[in-house]
């Protein structure tokens, strides 16, 4: 016999122990049968001592998670350490970058889907609620007046209640279901409120690439511009062809057209953080900036520290005990409902002398109802709970595997894409020299300028090319510290119980 069946049987033992104890006291003088007297008190003293019984259903035990002992792309990985001089407060602030400080904190007040699932969790508190209820009695009052020849007035006024003794715990695993389910709730909007957060930050991360596009490409039209100046005076010198000059003036225009197509990008990604904010889009201006370069210092850690640092990977965890809970409703359905119930009340004529304590209406009574027989259906039940809390351990390990993976894309693309910027930054200095050498091979009359357009549309391509892969650098320095949790942890998870003990059932 397993250990939690063992301590059901004391449990259960020491129940028909303190039942015996009742009946005992009630015992008639002068021997006899021992029996319990069906008197009200004693009703609701064997209803306190059976509702005590512990809980059908399998106790809750977190499964181990498929984790390996540590990160695969951790290596050449600088592992931060608390310092003084570090930034403290939420996760973004390790970027340093007082305009992104100002926008983050409005997504956890005036965001739209972080406040569906904050309502959601409202409403999981209001379903323990629910189901605590079923641990309590249900009490009625009814009230009549009649009036006629026969008897005159009479007046009715009646008490009656019934309560379905929870014996076998089934609404106590309906509490903790429940408990876990807004446990699930508090999960989900912790992790709603990460993923919006991520979501302004990449669309921050897309403006500010956009800026300094814009700044790369203004640059390159001032070159472009300088570049047809001199042409223009080899074609006034006759030392150059007209169709150079064409072809100065196309890489212009072409260059002031992409500057102008830069503009989308920057002005999308600002409405997409103005309604990430809450806000519509006409709201919000930002001014432009540059693209960070510093790569911040952030503490991995092992992988088996996201079982208690990801909002995805707890709220896994509490469907897990939700289902588990499940088993036990659906197993108590084999046992026989207990159910007590009572009447008290006064009926008579209100203005007649006798009327008062000598009118009274009572009754008590309890009744039992055991399924003899319903095609199996209780049996059904039983396993497809059983199956369901399956299927959410798997769900609960695919959901830590998936989050190591998304740690360890992170520090790929962090480590992989800092080495082509190294390599990307040697090119655009080399890139520069060249074009700079072509035209003054250009202004001498030693060179084409079909060399000078290609060495200036080469360094072009290197230059979007390096502010490409910083970008890239960066969300990926974005998804690294929102994979590993962005700072939350799962005693951040509210306390549910607490927060649903003193609201009195009705």
């Amino acid at each position: 016999m397993r250990t939690p069946d063992i301590a059901r049987a004391a449990a259960g033992r020491r129940r028909r122990d303190e039942l015996a104890r009742l009946a005992s006291a009630h015992e008639p003088a002068g021997g006899g049968a021992a029996r319990l007297s069906l008197t009200p008190v004693n009703l609701v003293l064997a209803a306190f001592a059976l509702s005590g019984c512990a809980a059908v259903g399998p106790n809750f035990e977190r499964p181990a998670a498929i984790v390996s002992p540590q990160f695969k792309e951790i290596k050449g990985w600088k592992i931060a350490t608390p310092r003084e001089s570090e930034p403290k407060g939420e996760w973004w602030s390790v970027f340093r970058d007082p305009e992104l400080d100002q926008l983050m904190p409005d997504v956890v007040v005036s965001n739209q889907t972080v406040k569906a699932d904050e309502a959601n969790y409202r409403q999981a508190l209001a379903l323990i609620n629910e189901a605590r209820a079923g641990l309590f009695p249900t009490v009625e009052g009814n009230g009549s007046a009649t009036r006629s020849s026969e008897t005159g007035t009479e007046l009715t006024a009646e008490a009656s209640g019934m309560w379905t003794l929870d014996i076998w715990g089934q609404v106590r695993r309906e509490v903790e279901a429940q408990q876990a389910g807004a446990q699930v709730s508090a999960a989900t909007l912790a992790n709603a409120t990460l993923s919006e957060q991520s979501l302004l930050a990449q669309a921050y991360v897309t403006l500010r690439e956009a800026d300094s596009l814009e700044d790369l490409l203004e640059k390159t039209v001032v070159e472009y511009k300088h570049s047809l100046s001199i042409t223009q005076n080899q074609y006034n010198a006759g030392t150059a062809a007209k169709s150079d000059v064409i072809t100065a003036e196309t890489q212009v225009l072409n260059a002031q057209a992409q500057l102008i197509a830069a503009g989308v990008s920057r002005a999308q990604s600002e409405h997409a953080i103005a309604v990430l904010m809450g806000r519509p889009p006409a709201d919000l201006s930002i001014s432009r900036g540059s693209l960070a370069t510093r790569v911040p210092a952030v503490p991995v850690g092992l992988p088996s520290s996201l079982l208690e640092r990801r909002p995805d990977v707890a709220a896994a965890e509490e469907t897990m005990r939700e289902a588990n809970a499940e088993i036990g409703v659906a197993f108590a359905g084999y046992f026989p409902a207990v159910s007590l119930n009572g009447l008290v009340g006064y009926s008579g004529n209100p203005f007649a002398a006798a009327f008062g304590p000598t009118n009274p209406v009572w009754s008590f009574g309890a009744s039992v109802a055991q399924p003899l027989f319903n095609g199996g259906l209780t049996t059904a039940q039983v396993e497809a709970a059983r199956q369901t809390y399956q299927a959410d351990v798997a769900t609960y390990r695919q959901t830590v595997l998936t989050a190591i993976q998304q740690v360890e894309d992170a520090l790929a693309g962090i480590r992989i894409y800092s080495r082509e910027v190294k390599v990307q930054a040697e090119n655009v200095r080399i890139s520069r020299q060249a074009t700079q050498i072509t035209l003054n091979e250009y202004e001498a009359g030693t060179q084409a300028f079909t060399a000078v357009v290609v060495a200036e549309a080469q360094q072009l391509s290197a230059e979007e090319a390096l502010l490409t892969t910083q970008a890239l650098v960066q969300t990926d320095a974005v998804d690294l510290v929102v994979a590993l949790g962005g700072g939350w942890t799962q005693t951040k998870l509210p306390d549910v119980a607490a927060q649903t003990s003193d609201i009195p059932p009705h």
